[in-house]
């Protein structure tokens, strides 16, 4: 079979590298990496298989991680790692979803083999796939280790991408904004909801002329007329009235690297107090762009977005954006930094993050925003839609 890897072999020996660094300096001899986009950053894996137990297990010794997945999807994992067959184990199907039997169990005896029976263990407890039911059961299996939290370990070193990396990023934009222009295309009155999504999904599917798309780690962001009020709400089936707004954010996606944008569409002509009240949004986002630069910090960039607000009267206390990259359900954000009032995380370049300046406030929404990557003397837009408020 041939082997889909999207990497160079010494892309991922350096971020192994990283990783292994840092173990080091916190003193742990085993990392359990259980979230899935850390398991693709460190093996390249990709198959939807993280709905039963998985886990990329990372010692200081071993060259290699092994990767343990369900017997059925060892194949998937051949195809899209660079490991070697013996570092790619198999839980025999009697795990799966059994009331006797604990797929940590499996684990803890890998584990076990790697000489871990009485080291110390990292294990990512913040996780969305690192259950309570798993810690229990691994900590059981393995009475005389120690576990620690070594929850985000992996995800702060994914916060700065790597050249190749950009390069998905970039693409994954495209395909972004060729979303965004499906969807203002079609918008119009009397077309359905639900139509508008499914054109805007085939897009994301279909990509650009050059390279197709991908499933998301999200849905399509869809909130219409008083929905528009809600951040993340999705379509219904009705049509779209003669006047009304549209806050939507797609997500492009190339390689599992995902670029977030979000756009809204008036239909009809919109009222001069609307309008400007989009121009304002526009206006305290290019500030914040504006502000990006290695050596600040995510305070910063927040503090420049809000002092356009500020001297229009408007207050957003939620964060303005967050990283991005490797995307897997239910999340795309790393969960590291945050565009926010207070967070000192200094930007580096590589580092990639969807803008999200969205205002909602009691009476009015809008959600015009900006994906990019920090540069070496300030930022580069990942998509080239117009920053405005369409109009159809």
């Amino acid at each position: 079979m041939e082997k889909m890897l999207n990497f160079e072999r010494a892309e991922f020996d350096t971020r192994l590298g990283a990783v292994k660094r840092e173990m080091t300096k916190r003193g742990i001899d085993i990392l359990l990496v259980s979230e899935p986009p850390n398991q693709n950053y460190l093996t390249g894996y990709n198959a939807y298989s993280f709905y039963t137990p998985q886990m990329a297990i990372v010692a200081l010794k071993p060259a290699e991680p092994i990767f343990i997945t369900r017997g059925i999807d060892t194949t998937s994992a051949k195809l899209t790692t660079y490991l070697a067959d013996e570092n790619i184990r198999g839980i025999p199907d009697e795990y799966m979803n059994s009331t006797t039997l604990s797929a940590y169990d499996f684990m803890a005896s890998v584990v076990k083999e790697l000489g871990g029976e009485k080291a110390q263990i990292g294990v990512e407890m913040g996780g969305y796939y690192y259950s309570a039911r798993a810690h229990a059961d691994l900590v059981r299996a393995l009475p005389l280790a120690s576990f620690v939290d070594a929850d985000l370990l992996v995800n702060w070193i994914r916060l700065v991408k790597s050249p190749a990396e950009l390069s998905f990023m970039r693409q994954a934009g495209r395909v972004a904004d060729a979303m965004v222009k499906r969807a203002v295309d079609i918008a119009e009155p009397g077309v359905r909801e639900c139509d508008l999504a499914a054109a805007v999904y085939h897009q994301q599917i279909s990509g650009t002329p050059e390279f197709g798309g991908s499933y998301d780690s999200s849905c399509l962001h869809f909130c219409v007329g008083e929905r528009a009020l809600a951040p993340h709400s999705t379509w219904s089936d009705k049509p779209l009235p003669a006047s009304t707004t549209i806050n939507f954010e797609v997500h492009g996606l190339r390689h599992r690297y995902q670029v977030n944008l979000s756009r809204t569409i008036s239909i009809g002509k919109p009222s001069p107090a609307y309008q400007k009240f989009s121009e304002i949004a526009v206006e305290a986002l290019n500030a914040g762009l504006e502000s990006v630069r290695p050596g600040r910090t995510c305070s910063e960039v927040f503090g420049a977005f809000a002092k356009v607000l500020a001297r229009h009267g408007i207050d957003k206390n939620e964060r303005i954006g967050y990283p991005t990259g490797i995307g897997y359900p239910p999340s795309v954000a790393e969960r590291t930094a945050s565009l926010r009032k207070g967070d000192e995380t200094v930007l580096e370049p590589g580092m990639c993050f969807h803008m999200m300046t969205g205002l909602w406030l009691d009476d009015k929404s809008i959600t015009i925003t900006q994906p990019f990557a920090v540069t070496e003397s300030g930022h580069e837009d990942l998509t080239t839609t117009p920053r405005k408020l369409f109009v159809k």
